[in-house]
């Protein structure tokens, strides 16, 4: 597979037709054995943009993500990036013999790193955690730590993959509008992968949805923030991509 950086990239912007562009992906290509997963994916995604990524299990969502981020050499296609890309996965993977600001700053290097580090945990509410040991966190505060870690690299994308899905409903709505939060004050783009459909209407700027192998719709989300279900249009919405989906009607709405 062909990746090109920022250096790489002549007029990038016009190229795209999307103004600034943090990543373009075309022609992009995955098999596993006999089977095809991802079969020509084109995708920009816009500088400050928040785009969801909706699909059934085994869609390639995340074999999509994992590409975009350069951790899957056997693609065929070519991805363009135009910045820094930090990755936050479903599960936070911090290293236990570590404690919170070792793991936030891992592979960093600079004088700068421990305020860097002790800004990035302040923001995502942890700022009296620093010294703590990663069995001593909950999942909600552990996957707030893998946040900072991504955070505290400046990233001009972020690509999450699902990373609220192990988290009780209660927490998962705290740490969406901890990323909504962060996400209006960095000005970063995202990619998130998820399965949940109100997840991507709350935070979403476009929704593609996945389906044999390529983007089968890019439906734009227009809806004022902040968003929530009873807002106008909402409902709408998130019957279409249901539908879309193959998920039957909800009789309640």
């Amino acid at each position: 597979m062909a990746t090109r950086t920022e250096s790489d990239v002549t007029d990038l912007d016009a190229a795209t037709g999307r103004g600034a562009a943090v990543v373009v992906a075309t022609g992009l290509r995955r098999t596993f054995g006999a089977a095809t997963v991802l079969n020509g994916v084109d995708l920009v995604v816009g500088r400050g943009e928040v785009v969801a990524l909706l699909g059934s299990s085994g869609s390639g969502k995340s074999t999509l993500l994992r590409i975009l981020a350069g951790l899957d050499a056997e693609a065929d296609g070519e991805v363009t990036t135009n910045g820094r890309v930090a990755v936050v996965f479903q599960e936070h993977r911090l290293m236990p013999w570590k404690r919170v600001a070792d793991n936030v700053a891992l592979g960093l290097r600079g004088a700068d790193v421990p305020e860097r580090t002790a800004a990035a945990l302040a923001e995502v509410g942890l700022a009296e955690r620093t010294r703590a040991w990663p069995a001593e966190l909950s999942g909600g505060q552990s996957q707030r730590v893998a946040v900072a870690r991504a955070l505290v690299r400046q990233p001009d994308l972020l690509l999450l993959d699902e990373p609220f899905g192990a988290l009780d409903a209660l927490t998962r709505l705290k740490m969406q509008a901890l990323l909504q939060r962060l996400r209006l004050e960095h000005g970063f783009a995202a990619l998130l992968v998820t399965h949940d459909v109100d997840e991507a209407l709350l935070l979403a700027d476009r929704i593609l949805i996945l389906d044999n192998g390529v983007i089968a719709q890019d439906v734009p989300v227009t809806l004022a923030h902040p968003r929530a279900h009873d807002r106008p249009g909402f409902s709408e919405l998130r019957r279409h991509l249901l539908a879309r989906l193959g998920v039957p009607a909800d009789p309640d709405g």
